[in-house]
């Protein structure tokens, strides 16, 4: 379960990130973080990773505060939630397989392992028949297919998709959503920060909506509406 228990985050000066967000993202949804650019969904999703923190209030994750943790154990909480980003920072020189196996090489995972886990995760994205194949013969869906794979090596039980769609045609698109869905039926919990209203509206899932950093709706098999 993720908690956020009046959270706010304060850029100097006095810019409010957010501003005393509460509320809770039970195990196993899929709920879309909507809201124009300047709402706070990117400072929503830095704090869930603990790449920052806040300036008030708390975080909890599976019952663990994230705003008290030490820097040290950051790694391994962000092992507990797979990311996924807009850009897909891929190593260029490295194969598919070795950009997802490099996300256990340097969790000090055995080789073994990583044998056992990379062809099962690419699986999963439909990768399994590219593996070697470099980034520049990958078409953007493709890359993105490789990013996911990427932030479900350690099984997480969270995935935070911030913006996965920003670069994708219509096509990619409803194919990387679709992705998403289906790794949400394995029980994962995803949490997607987006501003597309298409994809949100056509999901009919759980939809918060943030302006000016502060909760403005959360619906349950919501829509995104622009405020008027």
């Amino acid at each position: 379960m993720i908690n956020l228990q009046n959270i706010s985050k304060i850029y100097h000066p006095n810019i409010h990130g957010l501003a005393d967000v509460t509320l809770t993202i039970q195990p196993g949804e899929f709920v879309s973080i909507v809201g124009q650019s300047g709402a706070g969904k990117t400072t929503l999703a830095k704090l869930l990773i603990a790449e920052e923190r806040p300036t008030r209030g708390k975080i909890e994750i599976g019952g663990w505060d994230i705003t008290r943790v030490p820097q040290r154990d950051i790694p391994f909480l962000r092992r507990q939630i797979g990311v996924v980003f807009q850009d897909f920072k891929l190593l260029p020189r490295k194969t598919v397989y070795e950009n997802v196996a490099f996300a256990l090489e340097v969790a000090g995972v055995s080789g073994r392992r990583i044998r056992e886990v990379v062809p099962q995760v690419l699986k999963i994205v439909g990768l399994d028949e590219k593996l070697e194949r470099f980034p520049r013969q990958l078409s953007g869906g493709e890359q993105q297919r490789v990013v996911i794979a990427r932030a479900l090596v350690h099984r997480p039980k969270i995935l935070l998709a911030d913006e996965p769609t920003g670069n994708l045609d219509t096509i990619n698109t409803r194919e990387i959503i679709d992705l998403l869905l289906k790794i949400n039926a394995f029980g994962t919990t995803v949490v997607l920060v987006t501003h597309n209203r298409e994809v949100v509206n056509a999901l009919r899932r759980r939809v918060i909506t943030l302006s000016e950093g502060r909760v403005a709706s959360d619906h349950a098999e919501g829509k995104y509406l622009l405020p008027v």
